[in-house]
């Protein structure tokens, strides 16, 4: 009974210090940063969305970060889109969410959406639109409380992108640009669309961007393209790097014209005074060449990279990291 006894302290004691050594886990200050896919802007409110850290939230136009994820079921956040007060994410394989209150908290609306790969918002007027990687877009005209199929003319692929381009009545053009036939084109909401591909030499079609009367498409293979004529015709625009261009972001310049920047998964951004004619890259403190997104915020350009954003704020001449708060690496 004695050696029984002391069998059992033995036991309760080693039980003890197994709990006693229990891990404890607590978030570091860090790693910050990790792939940034996209961007929005509600307001003075910038909003990040990464590949598998969801959304995050910047009041100091993009200096610092904080996680803004509740109620937001999917992480993998593929293009954001405002309109008034509400904040839609489209997500891979999660449908879309809507934020009314800056990205504090989030709602699926997907009903009548029916494939949940979301790899393109745009907002035109009160109407809300959803291209898919299967090819289709949907509508919604009630901020994502339903969604209908407008996709009448377009090929069963991935689209990409969505733009939109007020004609000379003011009537808006709807542009889509897909994996593989190029840009398509309504002008009835989605009801029915049309390729407008003439002068197109490259046909998968990345991102799209518009100023006044022109549209600008970068391309798989690195072409930018331009059309001045909503799309009937396309010119190329110089730029052929072959990593492919990833976005487009335009801002206003001191001289009366644009400064068109063009973000290359590879090659890292370049920038052109003269719409297009001419190219040089700008990649002062950038660490990564990899970027996928382009944001303006004011006289502010950020750069959304696979390590983290970067922001200018001398038109282009440097790049700072700016990821205090951004907690999206992948380890």
């Amino acid at each position: 009974m004695k050696n029984r006894s002391r069998f059992l302290v033995l036991i309760a004691c080693i039980l003890a210090s197994t709990n006693l050594l229990v891990p404890q886990w607590v978030q570091t200050n860090g790693p910050f940063g990790g792939p940034v896919s996209c961007f929005g802007s509600l307001g003075t409110n910038l909003f990040a969305g990464t590949e598998g850290g969801g959304v995050f939230r910047s009041t100091n136009t993009g200096n610092s970060w904080v996680s803004a994820n509740s109620g937001l079921t999917n992480s993998y956040i593929q293009d954001l889109a405002a309109s008034g007060t509400n904040l839609f994410a489209g997500t891979w394989n999660g449908g879309v969410f809507l934020s009314t209150n800056n990205g504090t908290s989030w709602t699926a609306v997907n009903n009548g959406l029916m494939d949940l790969d979301v790899q393109a918002l745009m907002v035109s007027g009160s109407n809300l639109f959803a291209g898919t990687s299967v090819g289709t877009v949907f509508l919604s005209t009630n901020n994502g409380t339903s969604w209908t199929i407008v996709s009448n003319g377009l090929p069963k692929i991935s689209v990409r992108s969505l733009e939109v381009l007020d004609d000379l009545a003011g009537n808006p053009i709807l542009f889509a640009g897909t994996e593989g036939s190029g840009v398509f084109s309504s002008t009835n909401n989605g009801t029915n669309w049309t390729a407008v591909n003439n002068g197109l030499m490259n046909s998968y079609v990345m991102p799209l961007a518009t100023y006044g009367k022109y549209l600008y498409a970068g391309t798989g293979l690195g072409g930018v393209y331009l059309s001045t004529d909503n799309g009937s015709n396309w010119t190329s625009r110089s730029l052929n790097y072959p990593s492919g261009v990833s976005s487009l972001a335009i801002i206003p310049n001191e001289f009366g014209g644009t400064n068109l920047y063009a973000a290359t998964t590879g090659g890292g951004i370049f920038l052109s005074t003269n719409n297009g004619i001419s190219w040089r890259t700008v990649n002062a403190g950038l660490t990564i060449t990899t970027v996928w997104s382009l944001l303006v915020s004011g006289t502010h350009l950020l750069a959304g990279t696979n390590d983290g954003i970067f922001l200018s704020n001398n038109n282009d001449t440097s790049w700072i990291a700016a990821n205090t708060g951004l907690v999206s690496s992948v380890v």
